[in-house]
């Protein structure tokens, strides 16, 4: 694997902060080195957010994304605002009820309804940051699943397993059922 340079945007409140720390916790449980930072408005909840992790296999000497290889928006505010001037192998996961701005290539976007999973059949809209943690890794493969499994129940609430192993699982069943779109770096 080369280095991944992930970035998550959307509104405070949405969990995009915990689904980066959960992907640098898997991370560092399959063995890889990483990096985890988030930036955030002055809003508690509903102002945009943005956090980010780097995984590689080799040390990682700066610890900022640079040159994004992944970003997912799951607002429209995020998306416009982090979506534009990305390099052409950057893959875009965005939530199905957003459009992509001008500039963006079909070939390196990926819609999958994130938050309507969470509300619909997870039941808790809540868990979309979970959901959206699978189809990452569903799009991804940047760890194994029994290593993200652990990283989330690492970092969620105690009574909350059976609802976050659920959202997990249907965020890797929508990449599945999409046609598996995987962008694996090899």
């Amino acid at each position: 694997m080369s280095k991944m340079e992930l970035r998550l945007a959307g509104s405070g409140g949405q969990g995009v902060i915990l689904a980066t720390v959960i992907l640098a916790e898997a991370a560092v449980l399959a063995g890889k080195y990483t990096a985890q930072s988030q930036a955030y408005g002055p809003e508690a909840r509903g102002g945009s957010c943005k956090a980010e992790v780097l995984i590689d296999d080799a040390p990682i000497g700066f610890t900022k994304v640079r040159t994004p290889t992944f970003l997912m928006a799951l607002t429209q505010a995020s998306l416009n605002e982090y979506g534009r001037n990305l390099p052409e192998d950057c893959l875009v996961l965005m939530d199905s009820g957003l459009t992509a701005p001008e500039g963006l290539k079909p070939e390196q976007t990926v819609s999958l309804p994130i938050l309507r999973t969470a509300r619909e059949k997870v039941g808790k809209a809540l868990t979309a940051n979970i959901v959206a943690v699978g189809c990452i890794n569903g799009l991804l493969r940047l760890v194994s699943d029994k290593d993200l499994e652990r990283a989330v129940l690492l970092h969620i609430p105690r009574g909350t397993e059976k609802l976050n192993r659920a959202a997990l699982r249907a965020g890797a069943a929508l990449v599945a059922e999409q046609g598996g779109h995987s962008h694996e770096n090899s």
